[in-house]
């Protein structure tokens, strides 16, 4: 279908990517119906606030919403989840039988957070964090009680909720199966670093473990870890990773395996005039390689929400490839992590600058066969700010997607031209 033949565009998915999606439509001139679609009752908000301002009672939950940068016109349909796809009539089906009609869809619906088999879900002490009403009910579990918080995950979010822990002077142990903290995102040696900036301000730590037996009673949660350590909890809290959002797509012809498989245009692999943006979609993005990943970090909803839109506009013929450059940062006993491109890939670390004081302040390269992909600092912004850029303006290896049975992108044989490691920087001032 023409784009111009477009008379409605649905986005399933009420977060960050569908606002500024539908932001990008108006920008660039689209004048037909924009329907979003989002089973929250809420208008898309900042959810990394919620493991840190919201639990600390820095920020309120109606002080997250974010604002429109542009005159949005559009139908919200909220408390709504959408039930199935239809891709040969071009019909979500929404609850009750409604049918909702589209002439071109975005699906950004984001990931809900993992279960972890044999937890007592059922138990108000226990909690999941994902939405500002799981936040709410683990603030309130926090007030009603004095004793220990247990975190079992040891990624961004579990990291952070110790911090918040800690700052409101609360007894926390971090729980994880992996000895890293972080995953392999920033690799062993800034992990450990990581790991006495926790253990430095009071986190109990245990590493290489995970939770074999759970029982509540009426004096707490306790949970029996596999070295067969005893923990007794006031607060348990999950933050064992998430999953995409992609139940209500099951049947529909789209691939589905971790998210929904994407070209490097964001066309939804399999359908016409249908983009997936944010966390839910994986895809190649040629920048690196040609291998589909999910990147679940805050600015790429943002771009990726913009450049689904952009492409949807302009059709197959005109898209272009969305390559971005990967940001994200964390906040930590008040040390920020910032970190560009993709350290996770890497085969190899160079730390230009560290001093372990009372905090931590490093600087870090990762290379993968010999170029530089990625950037990781602590309390370090404008050096980590001119890496970004250099990593930003930096000649990538030369890409073109090819397309296999499986449908999925190739590189092809790239022309690499190396970034130079730059010189350890000079001393910087807060």
């Amino acid at each position: 279908m023409a784009v111009t033949a477009m008379e409605q565009i649905v986005i399933v998915g009420a977060g960050l990517a569908a606002l500024r999606a539908a932001e990008r439509l108006r920008e660039l001139g689209f004048d037909g119906r924009v329907v979003i679609v989002g089973d929250e009752p809420h208008r898309p908000y900042h959810r990394p606030a919620l493991s840190k301002q919201i639990i600390t009672g820095a920020l309120k939950p109606n002080e997250l919403t974010f604002p429109a940068y542009t005159e949005l016109d559009v139908r919200w349909r909220l408390r709504t989840s959408a039930q199935s796809l239809d891709l040969g009539r071009r019909i979500v089906e929404l609850p009750g039988g409604e049918e909702l009609h589209y002439d071109g869809l975005i699906i950004a619906t984001g990931v809900e957070s993992r279960h972890l088999p044999g937890t007592p879900r059922h138990d108000p002490r226990v909690h999941m964090l994902r939405t500002v009403d799981d936040a709410e009910e683990l603030v309130g579990t926090l007030r009603a009680s004095r004793g220990r918080v247990v975190i079992v995950g040891t990624g961004f979010t579990g990291c952070e909720l110790a911090g918040s822990m800690r700052e409101l002077h609360r007894d926390v142990t971090l729980v994880g199966r992996s000895t890293n903290l972080l995953g392999n995102i920033v690799g062993p040696e800034l992990s450990e670093t990581i790991r006495i900036l926790h253990r430095g301000n009071g986190v109990d730590l245990a590493l290489g473990v995970t939770v074999k037996t759970w029982a509540p009673s009426a004096n707490g949660v306790a949970l029996v870890l596999s070295d067969e350590r005893l923990l007794l909890a006031d607060c348990v809290v999950l933050a064992v990773g998430s999953v995409p959002s992609t139940r209500w797509l099951r049947g529909s012809g789209l691939v589905l395996e971790d998210g929904v498989l994407c070209e490097a245009t964001c066309h939804a692999v399999g359908a016409t005039d249908v983009m997936a943006a944010g966390d839910v979609a994986r895809w190649p993005n040629l920048r690196f390689d040609g291998v589909p990943r999910r990147v679940e970090h805050w600015l790429n909803a943002i771009e990726m929400g913009r450049a689904a839109a952009a492409n949807l506009l302009s059709g197959r013929g005109k898209a272009e490839m969305f390559t971005p450059l990967p940001r994200f940062w964390s906040e930590q006993h008040h040390v920020r992590i910032q970190a560009a491109g993709m350290p996770g890939l890497a085969d190899q670390r160079l730390r230009l600058e560290s001093r372990l004081g009372n905090k931590p302040e490093s600087v870090s390269v990762y290379a993968r066969a010999g170029n530089t992909i990625g950037v990781v600092g602590l309390d370090r912004p404008r050096t980590v700010l001119a890496l970004t850029q250099q990593l930003a303006d930096t000649a990538w290896p030369r890409l073109r997607p090819q397309t296999t049975d499986n449908n999925v992108f190739r590189p092809a044989r790239p022309q690499v031209v190396p970034l130079p490691v730059p010189q350890p920087p000079v001393q910087e001032t807060a």
